[in-house]
């Protein structure tokens, strides 16, 4: 989770991708053009295909590529691309090397980095959408009313996840129902000597889920709307009280004492020994978790809410190990294989997937298994509800994480961490020709 960024070192390669739409219109074939979508089981010997996979998601599709294989007889490789895996494809792709398929994080800006227009197939009128769950069909993989990314998993959730028994040990009864009540509830527990909130400021990626709890009510209201046209900045009152309520709760010391070193595992383990109270996280937190403990003894003691302004509202974020794109490489055979594989993963292939990740279907006929942790089925059920996160509605995401641990190191003041954020947004929003900027 924490690689899902468009970053200023990556400004030349996605200006190179942009420009390259722009120059070269017959590049990588027509993305955009109807596409015929083969049988499942259309015979592919002698068709090779690569997928780019991440360091975490290389393994994910190994079930479905045994499967496919068997049933037509193409030959599927996932080749690893080294992190920081955005980064590394964006400039492969700057220069023209591209995959038949790769993970990708299916939100607009990433999609635009990408330059989708141009580099990646359209995938309207797949027929494994009938499937999906309306609920969460359209909630990403979209640029320009087209669809370019297939969402083969349930994407990740802000919200907080909470050590029960420290709950039961101080007489909490009943979970917070909006930001005051979460608030207020970390004080009763910090006068009764327990530690409410575990940050871990030195692995810095999770910082921002702090800060963009409390702009979900904004963000229904348009916020990533008026940020994307320059009509609201990251300075102005919205984002900037968000910066400045997360510092103020630090300084008031409801946060662990060593938020300035504390890691990504700290965190997990904190939590689970009831150290702490309760972490903002998300899915991949969860995926600490079990590395340290098992489905029973997480399903007793890890329980989830999601949290906002207002009420019990998550944030989504997709991850790239959530979808997949298919790359308009010019071969007509292997774009349609491409798009034969998506058929399959998504259609006589998705069950085996579901069962062999042991996750959340996406698909109400697909069951999901019994074995799903319990914390996992609830990040699940926010989902129809929950906005869009920054990275999913924002057309570039600036490194706001790094900005909001500077200030956690005491090298940034809030308003200092909101000028720089705004100000790296306004320089990826204007290498991609966004107006206003």
């Amino acid at each position: 989770m924490k690689k899902n960024l468009l970053s200023a070192a990556v400004i030349a390669a996605t200006s190179a991708l942009l420009l390259a739409g722009c120059s070269d219109p017959g590049a990588g074939g027509t993305s955009a053009d109807p596409a015929s979508w083969p049988d499942q089981d259309t015979d592919l010997s002698g068709t090779s295909l690569t997928i780019w996979a991440a360091q975490n998601s290389n393994t994910v599709p190994d079930s479905v590529i045994a499967g496919f294989e068997d049933l037509t007889g193409a030959e599927v490789t996932v080749e690893t691309i080294p992190d920081p895996y955005e980064q590394g494809i964006q400039t492969k792709v700057a220069t023209g090397d591209m995959p038949d398929l790769a993970f990708w994080q299916p939100t607009a800006s990433q999609l635009t980095a990408l330059n989708a227009g141009t580099n990646l197939q359209s995938l309207d009128d797949a027929p494994w959408l009938e499937n999906v769950d309306p609920a969460l069909r359209d909630i990403t993989g979209l640029l320009d009313d087209t669809r370019y990314a297939a969402l083969v998993s349930t994407p990740a959730v802000q919200g907080v996840y909470y050590n029960k028994d420290v709950f039961t040990a101080n007489g909490v009864t009943e979970l917070p129902t909006d930001w005051e009540s979460f608030i207020e509830l970390g004080r009763q527990l910090d006068s009764a000597g327990v530690t409410p909130f575990y940050e871990m400021g030195a692995d810095r990626w999770g910082t921002q889920w702090w800060v963009q709890v409390q702009l979900a009510d904004a963000a229904a209201d348009g916020l990533w709307d008026r940020v994307n046209a320059g009509d609201e900045k990251f300075t102005d009152p919205t984002i900037q009280g968000a910066i400045d309520t997360y510092a103020s709760l630090i300084d008031e010391g409801l946060f662990n004492d060593d938020i300035k070193t504390a890691t990504f595992e700290d965190q997990g383990a904190a939590l689970l020994a009831g150290d702490a109270a309760m972490v903002v996280q998300v899915n991949s937190f969860f995926g600490q978790l079990q590395s340290l403990s098992d489905t029973e003894t997480l399903n007793d003691t890890i329980g989830f809410f999601p949290i906002a302004p207002s009420g019990n509202i998550g944030s989504f974020i997709p991850d790239q190990s959530n979808a997949l794109v298919a790359f308009a490489t010019g071969d007509a055979e292997k774009e349609a294989a491409s798009r034969q594989l998506l058929s399959y993963w998504l259609g006589d292939g998705y069950a085996d997937f579901v069962e062999t990740q042991d996750t959340i279907s996406l698909q109400p006929s697909v069951p999901t298994p019994d074995t799903v942790p319990t914390a996992l089925v609830s990040v699940s059920e926010s989902i129809g509800t929950s906005v869009g996160s920054m990275q999913a509605l924002a057309i570039a995401n600036p490194d706001l994480y790094i900005f909001l641990a500077d200030m956690i190191q005491g090298t940034k003041t809030p308003a200092e961490v909101a000028q720089a954020t705004q100000d790296q947004f306004a320089q990826l929003a204007k290498a991609q020709g966004a107006d206003g900027f």
